[in-house]
This record gives C-alpha cells, structure tokens and sequence, in this order.
C-alpha cells in the first residue's frame, strides 16, 4: 500500500505546481522541474474520448523515436490509423499529463485476443523528448504490470528494437529476461497473481490520478480565464491611448 507520507508529498507537489502559471517558465525552472521526480506519478486510464489526444501525442514524436516506438519508421498516415484502431473495450491505455494537460506520456496494454494465451499482455510506451529523465516510462511499466496482476495475467512482453536501450532498461530493472535475435530482443516479465494490496493500490492510484486531473483542469482553466482578462485590459489601454493622441 501507499504510506501516508508519500501522500502528503505527492499532495504537496501537485498543489505547489497548481499555482504557477502554465506558460512563460524560465529555462531554469524547466531544469529544476525535469530533476523533481514526485514520489507519485499521477497516471491516468485514458478512454475512447481521448482518442484525439493519443493522436496528437503519437505524432509529435521525433522520427529516431517514432522508429523506435514501433519498430519501423512510422509516418503520419501510419499513426494516425494505430490510433483509430485501438481497442479501449480489450485494452488499457494509460497516460501521463503536464500542467498544460498535454499528454507527455503514455502506455499501451494490448491483451491477447487468442484463448490460449489469454494470461498474456504486451507493453508498449512513448515518452516526449522534453518529458524524458523522470522515470515517467519506469512508472507507466509498473503501473501497466499492477494492472495486468489485477487482470489475471501472469506474463507481461515487450517487444522492442535491440537498440531501444531505455525500454529494455525498464524491463531488466523490474526483473523481466530478455533475449535477443540480432536487431531485435523480446523480454517476458513473469508476475504474480493479483493481491488485496495489488486491487487496492490500483484504485487508489487512479483515484489520485482522477483528482489530480481535475486540479490542472481547473488551474488551466483559471489561468487562461487571467490571460484573456489581461488581453482585454491590453486593448482597452491601447484604445485610450489612442483616443487621447
């Protein structure tokens, strides 16, 4: 379970943040932000409706990253149409959002629709390049495992270019093997059956992630509602400036 004190830090980070605007961060800032790993990533279960953002996010990545997400140089086309055909009723897919709510990260848990292998699930994760060294794809793997347990899968894969060091990275660190056949590797993660800890951690956590969500909605909304005040007040200021020439 979650100790109480990483819910009072996690709280505290979350709240802190709220209160500074969403644009016009110095370069300094970003730094100092990118180097604060939160003791809970709030990871959020994305449904149909956020199809559209799933879309947009896929295609702001780089090309090298595009290749190494799905193992070939993906164009617009291609992602676009990966996009349209994920299955939210079979699959989970989960996402990580900034301040501005931009997906900057998110995970695919693609379960198998053969019957005898049911009790197995394949991951698959991209991060933004200006989102990257937080860990976020660290913890959208462990939060997909949590997942799957709860399932009653018992066989995590991924499937993944020999070159995508970073994921093969997150699988060895959770204990998955990994073997590899020339420019490609599979890592297999065997996991335990589900737990009382396991069905509670997952609720609590998407529980979290729902508030959280809301709370940068909320701040988003207010900040841009300042912004639009300031512009109003900009024109009427120009207005009788002119008016008094």
């Amino acid at each position: 379970m979650i100790a109480t004190k990483d819910w009072l830090k996690a709280s505290w980070y979350a709240g802190r943040d709220m209160l500074r605007p969403v644009m016009g961060e110095s370069p300094a800032h970003e730094t100092r932000v990118k180097q604060e790993v939160p003791v809970m990533v709030p990871i959020r279960a994305l449904g149909p409706s956020y199809r559209e953002r799933i879309t947009q996010h896929l295609l702001q990545l780089e090309p090298a990253d595009r290749y190494l997400r799905f193992g070939y140089a993906a164009n617009d086309e291609q992602i676009r149409r990966y996009a349209e055909q994920l299955d939210f009723n079979r699959d989970e897919i989960f996402g990580i959002y900034n301040r501005r709510l931009e997906l900057i990260a998110m995970a695919h848990l693609a379960f198998s629709e053969h019957p005898e292998y049911k009790h197995c699930a394949e991951f698959g994760v991209s991060v933004l390049k200006q989102a990257r060294g937080r860990g976020f794809g660290a913890r959208l793997f462990e939060r997909a495992v949590m997942h799957a347990r709860n399932e009653g899968v018992n066989m995590v894969f991924i499937h993944a270019l020999s070159e995508n060091t970073a994921m093969l990275k997150i699988a060895r660190k959770a204990g998955a093997t990994v073997r590899r056949d020339g420019s490609e590797s599979e890592a297999y993660l065997q996991i335990e059956p589900a737990s009382l800890d396991t069905r509670m951690t997952e609720m609590v956590e998407q529980q979290f992630a729902e508030v959280d969500y809301q709370i940068k909605k909320q701040a988003k909304q207010f900040w841009d509602f300042l912004a639009s005040v300031q512009e109003v007040r900009s024109g009427v200021q120009h207005a009788r400036h002119q008016s008094a020439e």
